[in-house]
C-alpha cells in the first residue's frame, strides 16, 4: 500500500480545502523522491510534450507549486484560473468530497492571487510546458470580459506556452454565457497569443457545441473537453464526469475533424482512461480529481504505463 494510500484518511478527515494546501505540500515532498517517468513524447503544435499526462486547472490555481508538480510526472501543467486583479472567491466551505462517486463538487469562483503575482510566479519555470487558465473577474460585465481576459493574456502569456481561456466554469455568474459565439468570438479576437485554448462546458446542446466548434477552429488553436458539469451545490468533477466528458470530446472530433488540437479531461483515474479519451480524439489528456483520489504517483503511473504499450517504448 503507498503512503498515499495510508496517508489519505487523515487528508480526508479534514476540511477539504485544507486538505487541498496540506496535499499540495506533501506532493512537493513527494516529487523529491520520485522515480524517473519513461519519456512518450507527444508534439502538438509546436511544442514536445514528454507525455501526454497534464495537471488540469484548479489544482495549483496560484502558481504556487508547479515545480514540485512537474517533478511528479506531469507532461505538461495548466495553472489557474487566474483573473487581472485578485479575488477571494466564493464563501468557503465551497469544496466537497464524494468518496463513494470518487467525485469532487466545487463552488471556488476563480479564488486566486491575481495576474501580476501569478506571472511573477511563473517567471522563470521551465521543466515542461505551461498553460495558463485565464477567466474574468466577478464583477467585470459581461460585455467587459474581453478586455479581463486580454488583460491577463498581456500579463500572463509571455511565460506561458499556451493560454486556456476559460468560459465554462458554473461557478461565476453569467460566465458560460460567454461560450455563445458572439462573445466568445470577441473574446478571442482581444487576446493575443501563439497557442490559445478554449476550455469548454460539458452541459452543451449539440447545435451549441457545433457553433462554438466553429468559431474556435477559424480562432483558436485548440480546445479543452471538458469543465465541470453543472450540479446543485456547484461543479462535479472525477469519475461521474468520465462518460459525459468523452461523449463532448468524440462530438468535438467528428466536428472540427483530424489534426487540430484537442485535450481531454474529467473522470481520468485508469491509463484505460486516457487511453478511452485518446480513441475519442484526444490528443493529450489532464487529470485533477483523479488526483486528489489516486495520490502523487498517479501521472507518473499513467505515463509509464502508457510508455510500456508504446511502440516507441
Amino acid at each position: 500500500m503507498s503512503l498515499y494510500r495510508l496517508a489519505r484518511p487523515l487528508l480526508f478527515s479534514l476540511d477539504e480545502e485544507n486538505a487541498h494546501q496540506l496535499a499540495l505540500y506533501a506532493a512537493g515532498v513527494a516529487g523529491l523522491f520520485s522515480a524517473p517517468v519513461p519519456r512518450s513524447p507527444v508534439r502538438a503544435m509546436g511544442i514536445e510534450f514528454p507525455n501526454p499526462i497534464g495537471l488540469a486547472a484548479g489544482l495549483d490555481k496560484d502558481a504556487a507549486h508547479i515545480d514540485a508538480l512537474a517533478a511528479l510526472g506531469f507532461g505538461f501543467v495548466e495553472v489557474g484560473t487566474v483573473t487581472p486583479r485578485p479575488q477571494p472567491g466564493n464563501p468557503r466551505p465551497r469544496l466537497f468530497r464524494d468518496p463513494e462517486e470518487r467525485a469532487l463538487i466545487n463552488r471556488m469562483g476563480f479564488n486566486n492571487d491575481g495576474a501580476d503575482a501569478v506571472a511573477e510566479r511563473i517567471a522563470a519555470f521551465d521543466s515542461v510546458p505551461l498553460f495558463v487558465n485565464i477567466g474574468k473577474n466577478k464583477d467585470t460585465p459581461l460585455d467587459a470580459a474581453p478586455d479581463d481576459y486580454a488583460a491577463c493574456a498581456t500579463k500572463l502569456g509571455p511565460h506561458a506556452n499556451a493560454i486556456v481561456i476559460n468560459v465554462s466554469s458554473p461557478n461565476t455568474p453569467s460566465l458560460r454565457e460567454l461560450q455563445r459565439p458572439e462573445a466568445l468570438e470577441r473574446i478571442l479576437d482581444a487576446v493575443r497569443h501563439e497557442r490559445v485554448f478554449v476550455k469548454i462546458a460539458p452541459d452543451i446542446d449539440d447545435a451549441m457545441l457545433a457553433e462554438i466548434c466553429d468559431v474556435c477552429v477559424k480562432r483558436a488553436s485548440g480546445m479543452i473537453c471538458t469543465n465541470t458539469t453543472i450540479t446543485d451545490a456547484g461543479g462535479l468533477s472525477g469519475a461521474p464526469l468520465m462518460a459525459k466528458s468523452t461523449e463532448i470530446l468524440g462530438k468535438v472530433r467528428v466536428h472540427v475533424g483530424r489534426g487540430y488540437p484537442l485535450i481531454g479531461v474529467g473522470g481520468i483515474f485508469t491509463a484505460d482512461d486516457v487511453r478511452a479519451k485518446m480513441a475519442a480524439g484526444a490528443d493529450l489528456v489532464q487529470l485533477y480529481t483523479g488526483f486528489i483520489y489516486e495520490g502523487p504517483r498517479l501521472p507518473s503511473r499513467l505515463a509509464r504505463e502508457l510508455a510500456s504499450l508504446s511502440p516507441r517504448a
